[in-house]
């Protein structure tokens, strides 16, 4: 199986090593084209190309033809590369907004990937939803989630909204977390830690929380219920939370996100 990578960038790099490290593809299946380098050879074996250098004729050879570039660079791209595409190929984007009507609009493709990954799938550990048109079959599905699997979990959906709801819950979710984080780093702080202590407590408090919570078969109220003893500090931590409707607030910023997804996808 041979993969076409466009665009060089967080993701594109990722990917790359993911199939590498995984060995699900070999170096010399890879190929990345990018837009402001000459060809190279990168140390991992992976052919890197400008992509107004490279012979346009080779874009139709690959399997599967990963675009990793920004949203708005997508016009531009698709009508670069669409001339090139053959219908057999998998167009699989990991750009943010980009429906698979405008996917295979642009591109004049019919089968078509669309998936929504999050920044932990740069260390394996990502979470990724994804969906795809209707002329993708149940083999080009699992191969498709193999490869995403080399990130870390994914989810399939058929419903192609739940994309922008994935954006705003695990796309997004890696902020929410790390603000609540630094939040109760500046109380440690506050409470006479050192920067350095404060950081450590919040770290491995989040680490161990979850840790604990995969172990065993307990929902999230279970387990607040274990550690927020009656009359205890950590119930008095949660009325205040409760008071300060944290938990409204929380889901009011999480549609709010969704909201915005849905406008910058129109």
């Amino acid at each position: 199986m041979k993969v076409l990578i466009v665009g060089y960038g967080n993701m594109g790099k990722t990917y790359a090593n993911s199939f590498i490290s995984s060995r699900f593809i070999k170096p010399d299946d890879i190929h990345v084209l990018v837009r402001n380098s000459s060809f190279l050879a990168l140390e991992n074996g992976i052919s890197v190309a400008n992509i107004s250098t490279i012979a346009s004729e080779k874009i139709g050879d690959f399997d599967i033809v990963i675009l990793a570039v920004k949203p708005q660079d997508f016009a531009v791209l698709a009508a670069s590369i669409k001339p090139y595409l053959k219908d057999n190929q998998i167009i699989f984007s990991v750009m943010a907004g980009i429906t698979l009507a405008k996917l295979e609009e642009q591109l004049s493709c019919s089968k078509v990937v669309r998936s929504m990954p999050n920044i932990p799938t740069q260390i394996g550990m990502g979470m990724t939803v994804f969906t795809a048109s209707v002329n993708v079959d149940r083999k080009e599905l699992f191969i498709i989630q193999n490869l995403i699997n080399t990130t870390g979990k994914s989810v399939y959906v058929e419903n192609e909204k739940l994309i922008d709801a994935a954006t705003a819950i695990s796309g997004s979710g890696p902020a929410y977390v790390f603000y609540f984080m630094q939040s109760m780093i500046k109380a440690a702080v506050d409470l006479g830690f050192n920067e350095s202590e404060a950081e450590l407590l919040v770290n491995q408090t989040f680490m161990g929380s979850v840790a604990i919570q995969n172990s065993y078969s307990l929902s999230n109220e279970q387990w607040i219920a274990k550690v927020a003893s009656k009359g205890g500090t950590t119930e008095r931590a949660l009325q205040v939370f409760e008071k300060g409707t944290l938990e409204e607030t929380i889901v009011d910023a999480v549609k709010a996100a969704n909201d915005w997804a849905l406008e910058l996808g129109k």
